[in-house]
């Protein structure tokens, strides 16, 4: 006990820290810190006069991770020049991946959590049982494997890591995505939805703009404009819309096609945007998936034609026209080439198959005529 503290003593511990305890009816409570400071003050004062002593809550910020770990990482990728450039989507569906992966337990019945892990310890064979885990949803597992990558790149310019587990690791399910409209889907839709009704403007805008959702619920009337275009040494004006991609910030110049003219020539002008609902307001691009499933059904069409699909039945429309590759890019905006290439590739095999036959059977009926 010490003379100007009742009850207080201390000692040294195996470190040689000198540590202090109140000692008093038998109990003995164990103060932090050295006589002077505020919280062993605080601590003695309680200690003293019979209140409780607590330990004060430390609360986590929500974004805080252990330094070379998967989730510093994922805090890093966050402050990079690319993730900067992302459009809000690509950024909402990249963080929703990043969580579920990072917020998952490594074993099932064990609370570490892949945030926690360091990006040294993480191996090619739980990269492959990672994204097994998603075989049943392939594209979602080829996307959730494009974000760890993200993580994986900080890491090895951090200089955490000097391998890269995931090189070569390949996840390409067979790409099929949004149906193209067949012939008697669109005769359906058209014969349903007459010229001067908002599900035929919907339709046309998706189809002869070939632009994606975002792109279609804000259209503007005071984007639609007139370019000087030369071709074949001849200028020729051409009416068209300018767009911004939502998606990539691209800026496109489209031409208005006389299918769509006539369309748009039948549409009141009530707003600023083409689109507007029953109530004069603009659609919202998800309103717009669930209210092309209406017109759909509407018209006795089967489950499976998309307003998305229809961007995709321009590109096939480009394709077999034989538009080239760099034609369907600069239409439907898109910047990956292989991605365009694959309305090319359907339309030339359909074509190069069918001349081949016609081969075929002009050799079969030469030798049996």
């Amino acid at each position: 006990m010490t003379e100007s503290r009742p009850y207080l003593s201390n000692f040294k511990d195996r470190h040689g820290t000198v540590r202090w305890r109140f000692r008093r009816g038998g109990k003995t409570v164990s103060l932090l810190g050295q006589p002077g400071e505020p919280d062993f003050e605080q601590a003695y004062d309680n200690a003293l006069n019979g209140r409780v002593q607590t330990k004060r809550k430390v609360i986590q910020h929500p974004n805080a991770a252990l330094p070379r770990t998967l989730g510093a990482a994922w805090n890093r990728v966050q402050d990079t020049a690319d993730w900067k450039s992302y459009d809000p989507s690509t950024k909402a569906k990249n963080v929703s991946l990043a969580t579920m992966f990072l917020e998952s337990r490594v074993i099932d019945d064990n609370p570490y959590l892949w945030k926690n892990v360091p990006v040294k310890d993480l191996k090619r064979r739980h990269l492959k049982d990672i994204i097994s885990k998603y075989s049943d949803t392939p594209h979602k597992a080829k996307h959730l494997l494009t974000t760890i990558r993200k993580m994986i790149y900080v890491a090895l310019d951090e200089e955490w890591i000097e391998v890269d587990p995931s090189y070569k690791l390949n996840w390409r399910p067979e790409y099929t995505g949004w149906k193209a409209w067949s012939a008697e889907a669109m005769q359906k839709f058209e014969a349903r939805w007459e010229v001067g009704t908002t599900p035929r403007l919907v339709y046309a805008i998706a189809l002869w703009l070939g632009n994606r959702r975002e792109d279609v619920a804000t259209l503007r009337w005071d984007q639609r404009t007139s370019k000087t275009v030369h071709m074949d040494g001849q200028a020729r004006t051409v009416d068209g819309f300018r767009i911004t991609q939502g998606k990539g910030g691209k800026e496109l110049f489209l031409p208005i096609t006389p299918m769509m003219a006539d369309i748009l020539d039948a549409a009141p002008r009530t707003g600023e945007t083409v689109l507007v609902t029953a109530y004069g307001k603009p659609f919202s691009p998800k309103s717009l998936t669930g209210r092309m499933g209406d017109w759909t059904r509407a018209a006795g069409i089967e489950p499976g034609f998309t307003l998305h699909g229809l961007r995709k039945t321009l590109g096939k429309m480009l394709a077999e026209g034989g538009a080239s590759t760099r034609q369907i890019m600069d239409t439907l905006g898109h910047d990956d080439i292989e991605h365009a290439e694959l309305y090319s590739r359907e339309a030339e095999q359909a074509r190069l198959a069918t001349d081949g036959m016609d081969k075929v059977i002009r050799l079969v009926r030469r030798n049996t005529g």
